[in-house]
């Protein structure tokens, strides 16, 4: 879901820019007030891990291809800020080291992949674990941020094309490839979020109750 250079108008990218300022924004003043010391070396590793976790695996269409996601583990373990500015600054790597994604665009890829589990995915986790165990909200969470940030990219793609396309056959491949990926996202969530309970439960943010700072 990264965005490359001269797919977008400059009205669709500046409409990405915009909402990535003003999310970031809030993401950063969250942050200050509530990022533990214990989550910003889980933070460097999380950002590591999906940096390489986020590697393309399935072609969607021409210089775009389907890929884990990692948002919603993110913001399991480090809360809806710090987890958004994990993911934002593996945008920002992806983007600026290995060229996946434009820089004109990046607004745009930061929308999808960063906020959207941060303001539409941690309430729902936070409102599924309550009737779940985490590890089965934090997998269910998972599929669903894939595919609503799998509807946002599409609406980006298509909507603030550049140049004209197909939007039924582009959705529907889209939708059928993160399809796929939502179920192994969920899958993968569901089993670290298990393990980390087991062994470490003080580095999940979106546990029940939480171990004291």
């Amino acid at each position: 879901m990264h965005i490359p250079e001269g797919f977008l108008t400059g009205e669709a990218a500046a409409v990405g820019a915009v909402t990535a300022a003003l999310g970031v924004g809030i993401c950063l003043r969250g942050a200050r007030r509530h990022a533990r010391e214990r989550d910003l070396p889980i933070a460097g590793l999380a950002a590591a891990f999906f940096v390489v976790g986020e590697a393309p695996f399935i072609p969607v269409t021409i210089g775009t291809n389907a890929h884990l996601l990692g948002g919603a583990l993110a913001v399991a373990l480090l809360g809806p800020y710090l987890g958004a500015l994990t993911i934002t600054t593996v945008c920002l790597i992806q983007a600026l080291v290995f060229g996946s994604g434009g820089i004109t665009t990046l607004g745009a890829t930061i929308t999808v992949l960063a906020l959207v589990p941060a303001f539409v995915g941690y309430p729902a986790l936070l409102a599924l674990r309550k009737p779940l165990p985490l590890p089965v909200a934090g997998g269910i969470t998972a599929g669903l941020c894939v595919l609503l940030s799998a509807a946002v990219f599409v609406a980006f793609m298509t909507l603030g094309a550049d140049s004209g396309i197909d939007r039924g056959t582009f959705a529907g491949v889209t939708f059928g490839a993160y399809a796929v990926v939502a179920l192994i996202e969920g899958v993968i969530t569901a089993l670290l979020l298990r393990a980390l309970l087991s062994l470490r439960p003080d580095l999940v943010r979106a546990r029940r109750r939480p171990v004291p700072a």
